[in-house]
């Protein structure tokens, strides 16, 4: 049988609501885009939830597109997935350690679609490309979680004039 889904994992030094919070706000997803597809947000939530839309600008082989999302797969700060007009779902799955970092991993799933969606996905190497879209995102989701996290985490050291 055929594994129908890329997926890449990574681990992050920070919590994983600090990561979620860039998974969960749309107008962030360019910011950690590998891919360099994603534009910018057209509109949607501030906060995606389960059942949330959300449009986005994007860009494939030089030619601009706009897609609509839908959230279908929701669990706060452990799993989140989207997919637009095709049935294939772009997930993040979260889990949190006992140390404060966490698990992510990224996923293209084309499982969902039919015979001819496969052939589609084949033919215009989506896997091979989504592959190389995780494998630059995830360690772009690393550096802003985890700058985000230690600008946290660091105790601001006022200096009072004596």
């Amino acid at each position: 049988m055929v594994q129908r889904k890329v997926s890449r994992t990574v681990v992050i030094d920070a919590p994983a609501r600090r990561v979620f919070g860039f998974l969960a706000d749309p107008r962030q997803h360019q910011d950690f885009d590998g891919s360099t597809t994603v534009r910018g947000t057209v509109d949607g939530p501030q906060r995606l939830h389960h059942g949330a839309v959300f449009r986005m600008r994007m860009r494939l082989w030089g030619f601009p597109y706009r897609t609509t999302n839908r959230v279908v797969e929701y669990q706060e700060n452990r799993r989140i997935a989207w997919q637009h007009s095709g049935p294939h779902r772009w997930r993040w799955t979260l889990r949190e350690r006992p140390d404060a970092t966490t698990h992510v991993t990224a996923t293209f799933d084309y499982a969902h679609g039919g015979p001819l969606w496969y052939l589609f996905y084949i033919l215009f190497g989506s896997p091979a490309r989504n592959a190389a879209g995780i494998e630059a995102s995830l360690p772009r989701l690393k550096a802003l979680s985890e700058i985000r996290a230690r600008r946290v985490r660091t105790p601001s050291h006022r200096h009072t004039a004596s």
